[in-house]
């Protein structure tokens, strides 16, 4: 049994969103401040602790195969129990429960303040009972600039408690998400992250700062900026220019080289917004754009805004500040009523808005949204067709934007070496985003000699010489 010093292990597994991996160090440093050891593999612990991702059927589905990969390891006698959090935990509760009895426990965010007496229980026989699910819009006033003040009776991973943030890093890559609000305030009709994860609120910036010069201290050399919509930061505070006037600051940060920001809406991007994400040194020309589709009639049906004349002004905009700015989205192929006329104007503003990486969806049913009410579905062979369509299109868009960066003087932040040739180094340049942007393999040029390998953590310039899909060869010059 576990000593007074040490409550026993605990592995967290975290799937989805860098949001989550926020959520999870939160929960490693509450556990950790509780006396728990943290450990690197489920297969080495006493608990393994699931975050879990709700988004997609496919997010749902890899979630639900991991639990049950975790319940697995407890035939071998070391692994004593398996816990599931996270947004399908938040999302489902006691159905998860049911459907996943190997499951020790299913956890929603109100119990991550007392995770260790959760877990602790459990170790000793205890089944506490599961999350019982209910729509989190309605925990808190419907007007923004009230809920500063009802915010701290509310749970919102990733926000830390009132005294600070907590937080145990469970890697040590040299970037780091940096939660700065969570939840979403729009009602797009195919999406039930507000359902679970609530109304929108701001974190101050008195404690993004805190974490972020924490960050820092751990060797974080670029800061990337997370939210559900972080074009809304600061409307709750009384202040919607509250992230122009944060991001000089956070760069500004002893150690931090870079700060990006992540999950803009189109339909609130302000003049003043991509003014100061030009202008401030040291914030990246990286604009993570969520276009979702181009075709007017499409967009108002998800109860969005914008189309593809608007956006290629945006597309535009920012790089006419920025030219060799990265610019990324997702879209949703298959939406209910979707026509080829549809189909054909997002092909049309995809050609045009020459995009450095697009992820392409196919669309799904998810529970509770007006969508899934919605007459006019389509057959799932015209979605999945759809969906092979636009993607064989984005790639070759994409790579052809890639090697139109042929020629570029880069600035890569290594991350790892390659497995294959440790000489070379693998990271992004200050167009790239993290995990799903592609990267930058950097490598000495031809006839330099070998040389040291770049050291991760280290800053390598160079220019680009060649491209592989979305990925960019880097020689050092």
């Amino acid at each position: 049994m576990p000593t007074s010093s040490s409550r026993g292990s605990v592995a967290l597994v975290t799937l989805g969103c860098t949001r989550n991996e926020v959520d999870s160090e939160e929960i490693a440093g509450r556990l950790a401040a509780e006396g728990w050891t943290l450990v690197e593999d489920a297969a080495d612990a006493d608990v393994a602790v699931v975050n879990t991702c709700g988004f997609v059927e496919q997010a749902k589905k890899d979630s639900i195969d991991t639990l049950l990969e975790a319940a697995d390891l407890k035939e071998t006698g070391r692994t004593r129990a398996v816990v599931a959090v996270g947004c399908l935990a938040e999302r489902y509760g006691q159905t998860l429960a049911d459907e996943l009895p190997d499951a020790d426990a299913v956890l929603g965010f109100d119990s991550y303040r007392d995770m260790s007496s959760h877990l602790g229980a459990i170790l000793d026989g205890a089944r506490p009972a599961s999350h019982v699910p209910s729509d989190r819009r309605t925990l808190l006033p419907l007007s923004p600039v009230e809920r500063s003040g009802a915010a701290g009776g509310v749970a919102l991973p990733g926000h830390g408690d009132p005294e600070g943030f907590v937080r145990a890093r469970l890697d040590a890559r040299p970037w780091a998400p940096l939660k700065i609000a969570s939840g979403c305030d729009r009602r797009c009709s195919f999406c039930a992250i507000p359902m679970f994860r609530g109304s929108f609120v701001s974190r101050r910036p008195t404690d993004v700062l805190a974490e972020a010069r924490w960050l820092a201290g751990q060797g974080v050399r670029e800061l990337f900026l997370v939210s559900e919509n972080s074009t809304s930061y600061g409307k709750d505070l009384g202040d919607l220019g509250l992230l122009e006037r944060l991001l000089p600051e956070l760069a500004g940060i002893d150690g931090v080289e870079r700060v990006r920001v992540s999950y803009l809406q189109p339909a609130e991007v302000r003049p003043g917004l991509l003014e100061a994400m030009a202008e401030t040194p040291g914030v990246m020309p990286w604009y993570d754009l969520s276009f979702q589709h181009s075709s007017e009639a499409v967009l108002r049906r998800m109860r969005r805004f914008g189309g593809t004349e608007a956006f290629l002004d945006l597309v535009g905009r920012v790089r006419e500040r920025e030219p060799l700015a990265g610019v990324r989205s997702n879209v949703i192929v298959g939406f209910p009523g979707e026509t080829e006329a549809d189909v054909a104007e997002l092909e049309r503003f995809l050609t045009a808005a020459r995009l450095d990486v697009v992820g392409v969806f196919g669309y799904s049913d998810e529970d509770g949204t007006e969508a899934e009410g919605l007459s006019d579905q389509l057959p799932e062979h015209v979605v999945a067709e759809r969906v092979e369509r636009l993607t064989g299109l984005v790639e070759e868009l994409t790579a052809q934007r890639a090697l139109e960066r042929v020629g570029e003087r880069v600035t890569v932040l290594v991350e790892e070496r390659d497995e294959d040739d440790p000489s070379v180094g693998v990271g992004r340049a200050e167009h790239q985003g993290p995990d799903v942007d592609g990267v930058c393999l950097v490598r000495a040029r031809a006839g330099a000699g070998a040389g040291e390998p770049p050291a991760v953590g280290s800053f390598v310039e160079g220019v680009v010489v060649d491209a592989v899909g979305v990925d960019l060869v880097v020689e050092v010059r």
